[in-house]
């Protein structure tokens, strides 16, 4: 028990300093007058209204494509659904703000398609934030989704079927009633991503500013602390409110009995319909991708279009290398110590008993997931500025640890529980410790969960600008921030290179462990 209580004791105090205490420093910088000049104020109405605007409209169009493109692709019988699953997820491995300069590539004054097809419309503003938050959010919102209509199950469809009651209504009155918890923490998920992002509204917003874009700038750019940590309290808002909703809605969640797997009957018109949607919709998310590829390549955008490798040489030159070690220490790092921690947090808080203690722990790991990660960064700079572990790399692990603990923790916390509580009866009738049955029976029958843990902290720490872009300093800076700072002086074949060098780095880590993955499988099922 002492043992028990000790590390419930240590993890708590973790939590202490990593999250609560920074978050309440940050409330002490707020002054009162810079509420009056700063809330009270027409620029502040405009800062509000375009940052729900856009995120709104965003969220919107992101889920409800990814509702389209989930039935597409698990109501259908298309070859290669696995391919697609992957592609439509790529976008994921790239930061926010690359999605941005892809669409300037594309779209802008000068852009590939604007040039070839004679376009003449203003991308910066309104219309690009909603087009590069789409494209950033579009991946989460999918996964939640597809995920949900995989347990749905066919015994409903099969009666309105013999009744022969229309599909449109078979949706309405069975699918989405289905799937709305989980459709709704996909808005709530996808709403804070895009309200708290300021990498596309900073690269791509032009005279439209949003709240983030302008905290972005008051810190960054004035050295504003208390305008920065008033705008990051109002960030705040809307994530504490999505984060209750989304603990109330896991809290009612009920597991469904799939009593029978959904059927999905042939129909070769339908699928080739499928196809063409499918490869149709993997283009236009892949179409930055292949700008970075481009932009590459080329001499000079859009004035000399002749292949070279000048910017591989440019790149050596400006110790692209240096930055990306930094990110690979980094991401690598977290991805070791956020792994065992959230498993041994989840480990406590699924296999002990829902005691006070253990409760406040585990709605402690679940904190995370309501700090924007640039309000989390500017938090740690108020708070540990005069500590030892600042202008180190050491405080870039720990903020991305917390800023994405939440989802690993929650992934260790599923699988743990599905155990039954008659694993702890024999262990005590047998006299084996906690500390063994962890170590024998949970971490090698959890494995696949601990590798998804793992990979979701490195590649996430590989792409994130939002929670390392306060505290990173010229000898620790990770390489995803070159980006922004490359842009500002109009190195864009520069910025794509850095992007496609993140993404190239986060498909060999995906592609090795996807094959480490089936190598456990086919070992276990030999055994």
């Amino acid at each position: 028990m002492k043992k028990k209580n000790k590390s419930r004791l240590i993890l708590i105090i973790f939590f202490l300093f990593a999250v609560i205490l920074p978050l309440f420093n940050l409330f002490t910088y707020v002054r009162r007058d810079d509420i009056k000049i700063l809330i009270f104020t027409d620029g502040f109405s405009e800062l509000m209204f375009n940052s729900l605007s856009t995120t709104i409209l965003a969220t919107f169009i992101s889920v409800s494509l990814a509702l389209f493109v989930s039935g597409v692709l698990r109501r259908s019988q298309i070859k290669f659904k696995n391919m697609f699953n992957v592609v439509l997820t790529v976008p994921m491995l790239i930061p926010s703000i690359s999605h941005a300069i892809g669409l300037i590539i594309l779209f802008g004054h000068n852009g590939i398609i604007t040039q070839f097809l004679d376009l003449h419309f203003n991308l910066f503003g309104f219309v690009g934030i909603v087009m590069g938050s789409i494209l950033y959010s579009f991946p989460v919102a999918f996964l939640l989704i597809s995920d949900a209509l995989s347990y749905e199950d066919y015994t409903s469809y099969e009666a309105c079927e013999i009744l022969g009651i229309p599909k449109v209504k078979q949706f309405l009155n069975i699918t989405l009633p289905n799937i709305g918890k989980p459709l709704l923490a996909a808005c709530f998920a996808v709403f804070t991503m895009i309200f708290t992002d300021y990498g596309v509204p900073l690269m791509i917003g032009g005279k439209f500013q949003t709240l983030s874009a302008y905290m972005y700038r008051e810190i960054i750019g004035l050295l504003n602390f208390s305008n920065g940590a008033i705008i990051g309290v109002v960030l705040l808002i809307p994530a504490f409110i999505a984060f209750i909703v989304d603990l109330k809605i896991e809290k009612e969640r009920h597991d469904s009995t799939l009593v029978r797997k959904f059927v999905v009957k042939e129909n070769k018109k339908r699928d080739l319909l499928a196809n063409i949607i499918l490869i149709l919709i993997s283009v236009i998310f892949l179409l930055p991708i292949f700008a970075f590829v481009l932009l590459s390549v080329v001499e000079q955008f859009p004035k000399n279009m002749s292949l070279s490798l000048r910017h591989f040489k440019d790149a050596l030159q400006l110790d692209i290398v240096d930055y990306l070690i930094n990110s690979l220490t980094i991401a690598l790092s977290t991805a070791l110590l956020g792994t065992v921690v959230s498993y041994l947090t989840a480990y406590i808080t699924a296999r002990s008993n829902k005691t006070p203690t253990v409760l406040f722990l585990h709605l402690l790991s679940m904190f995370s997931l309501a700090i924007p990660g640039v309000v989390l960064g500017l938090s740690y700079v108020l708070f540990f500025n005069s500590t030892f572990i600042y202008n180190t790399i050491f405080i870039l692990i720990l903020v991305n640890i917390v800023h994405f603990f939440s989802s690993p923790y929650l992934m260790a916390y599923n699988s743990l529980s599905g155990y039954g509580s008659s694993f702890n009866d024999l262990a005590e009738v047998h006299g084996i410790s906690k500390w063994r049955m962890l170590v024998d029976v949970f971490i090698p029958n959890t494995q696949l969960t601990i590798f998804e843990m793992f990979s979701f902290f490195f590649t996430n720490s590989m792409i994130t600008i939002s929670a390392v872009s306060f505290l990173s300093n010229v000898r620790n800076q990770p390489l995803a921030l070159l980006i922004p700072q490359l842009d500002a002086q109009s190195l864009i074949e520069a910025t794509a290179l850095v992007s496609l060098l993140i993404l190239i780095c986060n498909i060999i880590f995906k592609s090795g462990m996807y094959f480490f993955k089936q190598h456990k499988l086919k070992g276990e099922n030999n055994e």
